[in-house]
Order: structure tokens, then sequence, then C-alpha cells
């Protein structure tokens, strides 16, 4: 019975680490789509960078198992987006703007697959919570 309890415990445990490590992907996918159409401050100056999200492998010593976390966030070191904008005041000496290389598409499609594994780690913690009530209903009877 104690190691059901535990194994209970530990399934929870990684899958609550999914849902920090999800959670914080879609905060850098949400900054990324936030910043997407974002201009430098400054004539000819960088605009955002895209940032990408990535994940570890961490041992949580009190579940005595490896769980997921948000590892390095880095940025994107691809190249800008430039427009001809001659009349924009951020413009460089040649009439050209950088925008972001954030891609919304990529970015909202990034977007729903941390949604969808959120949701699949909520619903693991949903299932050991019915069947921690299960077994202790079958306890009392």
């Amino acid at each position: 019975m104690a190691d059901d309890i535990s194994d209970f415990t530990k399934s929870m445990g990684i899958a609550t680490s999914g849902l920090r490590a999800q959670a914080g992907r879609m905060r850098v996918l949400s900054e990324n789509i936030a910043n997407a159409e974002s201009t430098s401050q400054t004539a000819g100056g960088d605009p955002y960078r895209r940032k990408v999200p990535s994940f570890t492998s961490v041992l949580d010593r009190t579940l005595d198992s490896r769980v997921v976390g948000l590892g390095r966030v880095r940025p994107d070191m691809s190249t800008f987006r430039v427009k001809y904008e001659p009349g924009n005041p951020v413009a460089d000496a040649a009439g050209n703007v950088k925008y972001p290389n954030v891609n919304p598409l990529i970015e909202m499609t990034d977007m729903k697959e941390a949604q969808r594994s959120y949701e699949a780690n909520l619903n693991i913690i949903s299932a050991t919570r019915r069947m921690i009530q299960r077994t202790l209903d079958i306890l009392k009877a």
C-alpha cells in the first residue's frame, strides 16, 4: 500500500513538473508573439530577437525520480526580417527597417503543442487523483 501511495505521489510530481515546464514554454512563446512586429528603439538598431525555450531533465530527490524542467532559453540567431520603409523613423541609411525573426505561425503552432502537452499532464494528475480516491473508497469499505 505504501508503495502505491509513493507511485501516486511520483506520478503527480512528474506531471506537475511537466505543467511547470510547459507553462514556462508558453510564457516564452507569448513574449515572441507579442514582439513579432516590434522594431528597434533606434535607427538602424536591432529589434527583438526570438527566444527558443528548451527542456532539461532534473533529478528530484524528494520523488527519487527524474522530472522535466524548463531549460536554457536561448536567442534564435537567425537573420531578422528586413522591409524597405524609408519613411519609418527607425529605418537605416538605406531605408530598411529590421523586424524580429519571429514567425507568428510557427509560434502559434508551438503554442498549440505546448497547450496540448500541458493538458496531457493535467489529465495525468486528474487520473491519479481519481485512482487515489478509488483506493481510499475501497479501503473504507
